[in-house]
């Protein structure tokens, strides 16, 4: 089989059977064919050529451009294309199997203190955008939502009765979140205001942008800056921090792990119990800082 067919082949199986969002679907396309170019380069056309040499000498290849978590995303694609490939009995044998991930130093999330998320939730309701914004980040630091998947919320996603929010996370997987009462508060006043907004248009999406529209990421993103320059805080948040923020405050007050990891929607605890190290962290922190005797 030739190894474009085969790309072809576990792509559309990665859409259709797993769910693969836009945007992981482009980044396997593209791992994948810097992949194919490199094994045409050295003759290999078919998929039965490939040898796990053949995937060494790639990836000693991509160390010379690519930094280690790039290597390491290229090699899980190889990976999971290979073992396609092997399940579907395409091939006799998983080439990839026995190769080792390079490994990775793992940073720990940025987070903001409570008082620096007070001070970027402290936004005068002026303006029918000062309402939206402010019920953006309330629900974002209150939910610990990924950007895609608030600015995907639809109005009917929001059950205010209930205090429920329903959230189509990663690989289509649906999950409820609690709604705290500063969400609750603050998306009532905008949703008075969003009629406003429409601009005689009609729109599912929850929040909008200033030509009645669903707001999209670049807009989120957007906004949020100039709120932290308006603020004076740091301008290297992003969205992902308020998410980060929301676990990490979590732990900080004795939430279970099990409860935070259904929130955030991981699939697997390993990916949760980051934030423990975080916690571990500050909590070193403090000592170091406030015992008397913790320096000589």
């Amino acid at each position: 089989m030739k190894i474009e067919s085969a790309i072809s082949d576990f792509i559309n199986y990665c859409i259709f059977e797993k769910g693969l969002t836009d945007r992981t679907k482009e980044s396997y396309q593209n791992d994948l064919d810097v992949y194919k170019d490199f094994l045409h380069k050295r003759h290999k056309t078919t998929i039965e050529d490939i040898t796990d040499d053949d995937i060494k000498n790639f990836l000693k290849m991509r160390n010379d451009q690519e930094k280690t978590s790039t290597i390491a995303h290229n090699l899980t694609v190889i990976k999971n294309f290979h073992s396609y490939l092997f399940k579907q009995k395409l091939i006799r044998k998983d080439v990839s199997e026995f190769i080792e991930r390079p490994k990775l130093r793992k940073s720990l999330p940025k987070t903001l203190s409570i008082e620096d998320i007070n001070k970027l939730l402290d936004i005068s309701l002026n303006t029918l955008f000062d309402y939206r914004n402010k019920a953006m980040l309330e629900l974002m630091y209150g939910t610990g939502l990924r950007v895609s998947e608030i600015v995907n919320l639809n109005t009917t996603d929001i059950d205010l009765t209930n205090c429920l929010i329903r959230i189509m996370g990663k690989g289509n997987k649906e999950r409820e979140v609690p709604l705290g009462e500063y969400s609750i508060y603050y998306l009532n006043l905008y949703l008075d205001k969003r009629r406003e907004m429409l601009k005689d248009t009609s729109c599912d999406k929850l929040f909008l942008n200033n030509h009645g529209k669903g707001m999209t990421r670049q807009g989120f993103f957007k906004n949020l800056k100039q709120i932290l320059k308006e603020k004076g805080l740091n301008p290297e948040v992003s969205p992902h921090t308020l998410r980060h923020s929301f676990a990490t405050h979590l732990i900080n007050h004795g939430a279970d792990l099990r409860s935070i990891q259904e929130m955030l929607g991981h699939s697997d605890i390993s990916t949760t119990k980051i934030y423990t190290r975080v916690s571990d962290d500050k909590v070193k922190e403090d000592y170091n800082k406030f015992h008397p005797r913790s320096h000589k």
